[in-house]
């Protein structure tokens, strides 16, 4: 069963989540992406069984697991994208919660998976969906959608600079035989676009299709858009990036001066120590922000 197999993943600034977000015994807490329930474990424990946890996640398979990993603890699991938590909460009786913590990253179960397809690395079918009951894959856009949404998409998402020239690729590819794994589409961009540093030439082509896939940019900034009705006065919010659009997103939401106290001026990094034992904390970036209680005084 996928709830007893061991979690691969562990979560990336862990103590500087405890530390940034202080939740508290009593209070209602959110964990928006639950995954393999690290972070969950930390905030469900220090919330305590007078507080609660409300645990989200898209992908069943590590609900399943954090479900195992979290047994006992105050915890309500519910499967879906962070996106609708207003209409879940409402749902639930709640009209605003203490704190939310959303990491934008991935476990490492859902990218060691093959069958996932999120990975360059792992041979397997052009997928990418968190979720397996959504419909769109890569597989279908690398094989139907236009040379010009192509190149668009690995350019507004992957920031590639590189993407007409893939994007030309992959048509005249998928014109002798469509591309059906990650191992074709990694292969076919990395012999079109020279090798930077220790970067492999496919990684940003992967990001561009994973985002677009799971819609990732348009649901975190519907949750942002959310989060001032959802947090109390004094409540924090903390949100982990791994990539440049996810942060500038938070960095401008966390912006609105009548809405947020900005707690973390920059966005807090992993340690040196914590990248040696877990490599995948390396791009981790965490931005926290508290709600106001009243506007602030005009200049």
């Amino acid at each position: 069963m996928g709830s007893e197999r061991p979690v691969r993943h562990v979560p990336v600034l862990a103590e500087e989540v405890r530390a940034w977000l202080a939740p508290a015994a009593g209070q209602v807490w959110v964990d928006a992406t639950v995954g393999g329930g690290g972070h969950a474990r930390l905030l469900a424990e220090a919330v305590g069984p007078q507080g609660h946890l409300i645990a989200v996640d898209q992908d069943p398979a590590m609900l399943a697991i954090a479900r195992a990993r979290l047994a006992g603890l105050p915890v309500t699991f519910l499967h879906a994208r962070f996106d609708r938590l207003p209409q879940l909460l409402a749902e639930l009786g709640l009209e605003r919660v203490d704190g939310l913590l959303a990491d934008l990253g991935f476990a490492s179960d859902q990218v060691e998976d093959p069958q996932r397809g999120l990975s360059f690395r792992q041979h397997g079918p052009l997928d990418m969906r968190l979720d397996p009951t959504a419909d769109l894959t890569a597989e279908e856009i690398v094989n139907s959608w236009s040379e010009q949404e192509l190149a668009r998409l690995l350019w507004e998402y992957g920031e590639e600079r590189y993407s007409r020239r893939i994007a030309r690729r992959i048509v005249e590819q998928r014109q002798r035989q469509p591309l059906r794994t990650t191992t074709e589409l990694a292969e076919l961009v990395r012999r079109c676009v020279p090798r930077s540093g220790g970067i492999d030439p496919a990684t940003r082509t992967f990001q561009a299709l994973r985002i677009a896939v799971n819609d990732e940019l348009a649901v975190l900034e519907r949750l942002l858009a959310a989060l001032p009705d959802l947090i109390r006065p004094g409540g924090r919010v903390g949100i982990i990036s791994f990539h440049s659009l996810e942060d500038r997103r938070v960095k401008q939401a966390f912006r609105q001066a009548e809405v947020w106290d900005v707690l973390t001026r920059k966005p807090i990094m992993p340690t040196d120590e914590e990248i040696r034992t877990n490599p995948r904390a390396r791009s981790a970036r965490l931005r926290a922000a508290q709600r106001r209680t009243s506007s602030p005084a005009p200049p």
